[in-house]
């Protein structure tokens, strides 16, 4: 739903918290949940929705039947898409993920033609006069990146091309918004912007793009810039303990623009000590990577998941703690622990001031492993009292 006017962007939540991997699991989920959410956060005015598509999904929703029938139901229901996350390709519900939610990544072909696909539906159902944005994986996960960072920049350059063609077909400007995560290839703000600078917007990957697209090289420059930029997780920053003001400068500065902001928080342990092992012991779940930050005299600390961090925890007692694990945004502390919501508040602070991003997007998909204690309400209500909140942050 547009904020203050439009003036603070497009504000929505990620359908990647409902179940759903066919295209028809996926409709049926935005028909029983997006009515409630609706009336609850926009009332009678449109309301964006920020779908999330699997690969099986987006094959699927692209058979101009289906497409058609998604469009009607959109018209029917005051709704619109302006945002699909495009990160996870597979199934993401009821299975093991973990690192398999990288997979494809940017130097596989399957990702490039996933994304595509994402694009050429969001085209369709973008409304006239709207820029549409996709978020995907960082490149890679960090285990897997050697040797393959041209390869990825090169994927996603002609990923760019693509998106230059459905812009000449359609007259839809759509941007792909790489979204930096813990222990991936692009985790902090600053690999980001060292990766943007050496060869997303290099030279090198001007010329190609020129090549692909038939563009002179100035214009090549620009159509970079222009499609492909970042995805500011505000969860994932805040547990790479980045700064949050100096982080967006910082990408103000580089020239690197946030096509989308995703607005979420995450575990806290201002304190490790005797009892922070029997405490994450119920977030310790087998569906989802949880990476775990430590920050303490020594600097930084990082395991990849949250077992690993839990077996070593002795040896980072005293420290802080930030874990992976997306909590319901309104909460500040979860009782015997906090969340990173101060971080999240300091972001719509700024965001507030000074519109960081057109697209904001809540996201809390972990709500199914989240333990009981910490839900106490419908997932509907805990969605809109998530979107309120934000609201709330705004005025």
């Amino acid at each position: 739903m547009k904020v203050d006017g439009s003036r603070l962007g497009q504000l929505t939540y990620c359908t990647n918290i409902h179940k759903g991997e066919s295209w028809q699991e996926t409709f049926d989920a935005l028909r029983r949940n997006v009515p409630t959410i609706h009336a609850a956060t926009a009332g009678s005015k449109p309301f964006g929705i920020g779908l999330r598509l699997s690969a099986a999904a987006a094959a699927e929703l692209s058979e101009s039947a289906a497409l058609e029938a998604f469009k009607r139901y959109l018209t029917e229901t005051n709704t619109y898409v302006f945002t699909i996350n495009g990160f996870p390709y597979g199934d993401f519900h009821s299975v093991r993920v973990k690192e398999n939610v990288y997979s494809p990544d940017w130097a596989d072909p399957a990702r490039l033609d996933y994304s595509n696909k994402l694009a050429e539906i969001l085209a369709q159902v973008l409304p006239e006069g709207m820029d549409g944005s996709i978020s995907t994986v960082p490149g890679t996960f960090a285990p897997w990146a050697e040797g393959r960072v041209e390869t990825i920049t090169e994927n996603i350059v002609q990923h760019v091309a693509h998106l230059l063609d459905v812009k000449r077909r359609t007259g839809k400007h759509v941007t792909l918004a790489l979204e930096p995560e813990p222990c991936c290839m692009l985790e902090t703000i600053e690999e980001a912007i060292a990766f943007f600078r050496d060869h997303l917007y290099s030279e090198a990957a001007a010329r190609s793009l020129a090549q692909r697209a038939s563009l002179a090289m100035d214009e090549a420059s620009a159509a970079l810039r222009a499609h492909v930029g970042l995805c500011y997780d505000v969860c994932h920053a805040a547990i790479e303990f980045e700064d949050p003001q100096g982080s967006i400068a910082a990408l103000r500065e580089a020239g690197i623009p946030i096509y989308k902001l995703q607005l979420s928080s995450a575990l806290r342990f201002a304190f490790v000590g005797q009892e922070t092992a029997e405490l994450l012991a119920p977030f310790n779940e087998p569906t989802y990577l949880h990476q775990v930050v430590g920050r303490g005299g020594e600097g930084l600390r990082k395991w990849p998941d949250l077992l690993p961090a839990l077996e070593e925890i002795e040896s980072a007692a005293g420290s802080e703690w930030r874990v992976h694990f997306h909590v319901p945004v309104f909460l500040e502390d979860m009782g015997a622990f906090g969340t990173t919501q101060a971080f999240l508040r300091e972001i719509l602070a700024l965001h507030r001031q000074r519109p960081i991003s057109d697209h904001l997007e809540v996201e809390t998909y972990t709500w199914d492993v989240l333990p009981e204690r910490y839900r106490g309400e419908p997932m509907d209500t805990a969605i809109a009292r998530e979107l309120n909140w934000v609201l709330g942050q705004l005025k």
